[in-house]
């Protein structure tokens, strides 16, 4: 594995790359690192909502145990004193696990991790805290009965999206390097594409879930960090088999943190639309210029329409029969508290007919065929990854135009219901100066495509410069 050769002065600044690089030479601490994104935590977190809970005791504990490690030369693992996050939908023993929810049904075991949080404790990083997100992860911006509203840090105003938004806006201000995300219907894309970061949504069955996610088989967890390396190397960390995940897929092969020089050879679909999205003028100026960059890579770059009709009532059926399933074992009152959105859906779902479910399972088939038959000629496939801007908070659609967050979430849903590996790269900004996301999608099993090109890509376009550090950052 090779490591990053430049490394700047700054700590926040900082990559997880970079990172291990010092520790290696021994010029810089875990604890250095650790107590710096703990003191950027706290100074920002109360404007911006990114965490649900902070372990400053604890994270420096751990810190100091990997400090002696390096100090021998003998890490744990390979991000061993890397400051990490898990989203509060996912298991870490000796922590509430509650789910953005009042209703204290989704609180427990506190006694467990879930693999992804047990692969990331071997591996010697330093967890933290948790990361906020919409209660039961059911929308695409991030606020809830529990937690609030989490903020954008390019403009606090607006939504950084969700569901993964805690985890988002955690990785745009480096509060942390490493930030684990889930994605149902697109909970990693969004909010990469809102706050200019980068989110990886692997092939279902790649990374290990228990226990099992209500949307079962749409819900995938995957990094979102700064740059493709560090989401490079979280994978390779937390892409190991967990005997308890009983959809467990083939053994993820890893990937060296190399970026390519050139992308020749690699065949690519590009659609701005899907043949049925309408998008904002600027986000396809940014867009078309992103995939130009594919092609001076090297990259054959093809225009197409994928040929499916959007698929928004069969994902809609899976995920109201997901929200049914968690409201049904719910009291009276437990459901009184729930976010009133979510409890529609749910109220929705328990009226699906079996019927129903099983005609919406035959047609997402269907698509899966659809798309495996476009890979056999195109190695990706290329869209933009969100159609609109980042909208004001407390809102769930940007407006009345809209009925549900799935409405203006086009491009991201379609693969969850496929199962394939999908990026969120920052591609440049719109005319309003914010963050326009390019959505990579490749074969299932293609994940090592998809990250490849994702690398080669960003040093093309650069890193996207954060106005929320420089105006939210602790001084030093």
């Amino acid at each position: 594995m090779k490591s990053c050769s430049s490394v700047p002065t700054s700590l926040e600044g900082l990559s997880a790359c970079e990172c291990l690089e010092l520790y290696r030479r021994r010029q810089l601490s875990p604890v250095e690192v650790v107590d710096d994104s703990l003191g950027r935590i706290d100074a920002n977190n109360p404007t911006l909502n990114a965490f649900c809970l902070v372990d400053h005791e604890g994270a420096r504990s751990v810190a100091r145990a990997s400090e002696g490690r390096w100090m021998k030369g003998e890490p744990a693992g390979v991000i061993d004193g890397i400051p990490t996050t898990i989203k509060d939908l996912t298991l870490t023993r000796g922590w509430p696990t509650r789910r953005g929810s009042l209703s204290g049904s989704a609180e427990g075991p506190w006694t467990d991790d879930a693999p992804v949080t047990a692969r990331i404790r071997e591996a010697g990083a330093v967890i933290l805290g948790k990361t906020t997100t919409p209660e039961f992860g059911w929308k695409g911006v991030t606020d809830s009965p529990l937690y609030g509203i989490t903020r954008n840090p390019w403009d606090p105003d607006l939504t950084p999206g969700g569901s993964s938004g805690g985890a988002a806006v955690a990785a745009a201000l480096n509060l942390g390097f490493l930030h684990q995300g889930s994605d149902g219907g697109g909970s990693i894309r969004i909010p990469a594409s809102f706050t200019g970061t980068f989110g990886f949504k692997p092939t279902f069955g790649i990374v290990p879930q228990w226990p099992a996610s209500a949307m079962t088989t749409l819900s995938h967890l995957g990094p979102m960090t700064r740059t493709v390396a560090d989401a490079i190397l979280m994978m390779n960390v937390i892409a190991r088999k967990d005997a308890r995940d009983g959809y467990a897929g083939p053994a993820y092969p890893g990937l060296d943190i190399d970026p390519p020089k050139t992308l020749k050879g690699l065949r690519v679909g590009y659609s701005r639309d899907l043949g049925y999205v309408k998008l904002a003028h600027d986000i396809k100026k940014v867009t078309d210029n992103a995939v130009d960059q594919l092609r001076a890579l090297g990259a054959e770059v093809v225009e197409v329409n994928p040929g499916f009709a959007d698929p928004v009532e069969i994902f809609a059926t899976f995920w109201f029969a997901g929200a049914a399933r968690i409201v049904s074992r719910m009291n009276k009152q437990q459901r009184q508290l729930l976010d009133p959105g979510f409890l529609e859906g749910a109220e929705r779902g328990l009226k699906i007919t079996l019927a129903e479910f099983q005609d919406a399972e035959a047609t997402r088939f269907e698509l899966s065929a659809l798309m495996a038959k476009l890979h056999e000629k195109y190695d990706l496939l290329v869209t933009p990854t969100m159609p609109i801007a980042p909208f004001p908070v407390g809102r769930n659609v940007p407006d009345d135009s809209y009925t549900g967050w799935v409405d203006w979430t086009p491009f991201t849903y379609p693969f969850n219901l496929t199962q394939q590996p999908a990026a969120s790269i920052p591609s440049g900004l719109d005319d309003q100066g914010l963050p326009v996301g390019l959505q990579l999608v490749g074969a299932r099993y293609s994940d090592t495509t998809v990250l490849t090109a994702a690398y080669a890509i960003e040093s093309r376009l650069g890193h996207l410069s954060q106005p929320g550090m420089s105006l939210l950052r602790t001084s030093r």
